[in-house]
């Protein structure tokens, strides 16, 4: 997608207010004077990190909404409605870490060889069950394909070796991951 700086500049912002609008029991703000680029639908992720551990994680498979209003949502849902995790309490914004992927659309496998480790993240589906794991997922954890792929088998509801199975359908994607830089300080940094 190639985002200018202002422009993975203004999702982070968006994200960011919106989470804190829902703090203060107010509505996420009004998006006014979106860039072209953001207006264009895409499926996305918002991933929450803090102190170095995941705090929360909800996304957006399909393109249906515009990034803009995606990330808005999903920032918003990752932080107060992951089941993983209670609500974002105000004390732990000030250490929130915002990181988002905008997915590109999804590629059924054919041979599980089309499968890079680092560059794809999976998805995979078999009748009611899905799981999908984004692909900074296996780099961070240092899994092999196979691996990769149990994984997010397991993520699905599945037993691990499930991807096997002539009914499971799995698909490659790629993510444009986007991290939040660091607030700019004035001041001592405190410890």
């Amino acid at each position: 997608m190639n985002l200018s700086s202002s422009e993975k500049t203004r999702l982070f912002q968006v994200a960011r207010e919106s989470i804190q609008a829902r703090l203060r029991g107010e509505r996420p703000p009004v998006l006014k004077d979106i860039p072209a680029k953001l207006k264009q639908p895409r499926g996305v992720f918002v991933s929450l990190h803090r102190r170095g551990s995941l705090r929360g994680c909800i996304g957006c498979l399909e393109p249906v909404k515009p990034l803009i209003d995606a990330v808005q949502e999903m920032a918003v849902s990752a932080a107060f409605n992951d089941p993983r995790f209670g609500p974002l309490r105000p004390e732990e914004l000030a250490d929130l870490d915002i990181e988002i992927s905008i997915l590109t659309p999804f590629k059924r496998v054919e041979k599980i060889e089309e499968i890079e480790v680092g560059r794809h993240g999976l998805y995979l589906e078999q009748g009611y069950c899905r799981g999908l794991l984004l692909p900074q997922v296996a780099t961070e954890w240092k899994w092999d394909r196979l691996t990769f792929l149990a994984q997010t088998s397991c993520k699905a509801g599945l037993p691990p070796d499930a991807w096997r199975d002539p009914a499971t359908r799995i698909y490659i994607f790629s993510a444009e991951i986007l991290s939040e830089p660091p607030p700019k300080s004035g001041g001592v940094a405190k410890e």
